[in-house]
C-alpha cells in the first residue's frame, strides 16, 4: 500500500509543468493560442499560468514608460511588448534572466528565469540598469484546475523542458522551431503530419 501511494506522490511531481513550453499543435483552435510557444510559470492542482514568448504586439515599451511617466532612453524603448495571452490584458510582467538585483515582487521560477510584476523593474528596464535579458508582457495565458491536463489530451499542446536561451536569445518569430529542435522534432515536419491525420 505504502508502495503505490510512494508512486503517486513522485508522479504528481513529474506532472508539474513548471519551467517548461507548451507549443501549440497545429489542430489547436483557439485563435489566441494559434502557433504560439506558452512558457509555464506556475502550474499546481489549482490550475497554471504562463506567457506567451513568441507574440509580439505592435506596441514598443517606450509606452508603458511614457504612460507611467518614467524616464527613459530609445535605446532601451524601442524594444515591442509580448502579447502574454488572452487574461488581464492592462496588467504587465516581466520575464527576466535571474539577476542579483531584487525587485518588489519577483519570483523565481527555475534557476536562471524570473518573473516580476511590480512598477519598480520597470524603472530599471527604461534606463538600462534592469536585467541585461527580459521580455515585457501585458496579459497572461491561465488554465482553470485540471483544464491543462485535459487539453492535453487532446493533443492541443506538446511540452518541452524550458531553456533560458530559447527565451531570452532567439529571435521572437524562431523560438517554436527552436523548442521543437530542443527535443529533435522539426516543426514543419510536424505541421505537414498533423494536417494530413
Amino acid at each position: 500500500m505504502s508502495h503505490i501511494k510512494q508512486m503517486k506522490n513522485q508522479k504528481k511531481t513529474v506532472t508539474s509543468l513548471k519551467n517548461h513550453f507548451l507549443l501549440a499543435m497545429p489542430g489547436l483552435d483557439d485563435p489566441n493560442f494559434s502557433q504560439s510557444v506558452v512558457y509555464i510559470c506556475e502550474h499546481s492542482t489549482d490550475g497554471a499560468m504562463g506567457l506567451i514568448i513568441n507574440q509580439q504586439l505592435d506596441i514598443p515599451v517606450k509606452a508603458i514608460f511614457k504612460q507611467l511617466d518614467l524616464d527613459y532612453t530609445d535605446e532601451y524603448g524601442n524594444g515591442l511588448i509580448f502579447d502574454g495571452g488572452p487574461v488581464a490584458r492592462d496588467r504587465g510582467f516581466i520575464l527576466h534572466r535571474t539577476s542579483t538585483q531584487k525587485w518588489e515582487s519577483t519570483v523565481s521560477i527555475s534557476d536562471d528565469i524570473s518573473l516580476t510584476a511590480s512598477k519598480d523593474i520597470l524603472s530599471d528596464l527604461a534606463v538600462g540598469t534592469g536585467p541585461e535579458h527580459a521580455l515585457v508582457t501585458l496579459g497572461y495565458s491561465s488554465w482553470e484546475a485540471g483544464q491543462l491536463e485535459q487539453e492535453l489530451t487532446t493533443n492541443s499542446w506538446l511540452t518541452i523542458p524550458a531553456n533560458s536561451a530559447i527565451i531570452f536569445n532567439v529571435d521572437c518569430h524562431k523560438r517554436a522551431e527552436a523548442a521543437a529542435s530542443s527535443i529533435g522534432l522539426d516543426l514543419s515536419m510536424l505541421s505537414s503530419v498533423m494536417g494530413h491525420a
